[in-house]
């Protein structure tokens, strides 16, 4: 489960690279279908990593992996809705929930190959 949840990661964060370089080299914000397919990627890899951690008694690094990754999840949440208000995407907000996410797939990376 823990490597079915690592290729969902991995599909979400080469959306979320697409997703920052275009906000972050332009004034505009990325285009919806790729915030889609990284949100869709990203919610069911969260899904199956709790999922793995409540069914094997909250092992270490896929648990702080796993809260990392619910961090990261709000902080898309609130990226999604200003991107459905029609606001800017507050490039500071992008950086700091990809270096959550990139911390936590890093740590499931880790532990995953264990």
């Amino acid at each position: 489960m823990l490597v079915a949840a690592l290729v969902l990661f991995l599909i979400a964060a080469v959306g979320g690279v697409v997703m920052a370089a275009v906000r972050i080299r332009n004034e505009k914000n990325p285009p919806v279908p790729i915030a889609i397919v990284h949100g869709l990627a990203g919610a069911t890899g969260l899904i199956l990593l709790l999922i793995y951690v409540f069914g094997s008694g909250f092992p270490g690094l896929p648990t702080v992996s796993a809260v990392l990754f619910v961090i990261a999840a709000i902080g898309g949440f609130v990226l999604v809705s200003n991107h459905a208000k029609g606001n800017l995407i507050p490039k500071p907000l992008v950086v700091v929930h990809a270096l959550i996410a990139v911390t936590a797939f890093v740590l499931l990376f880790i532990a995953a190959v264990a």
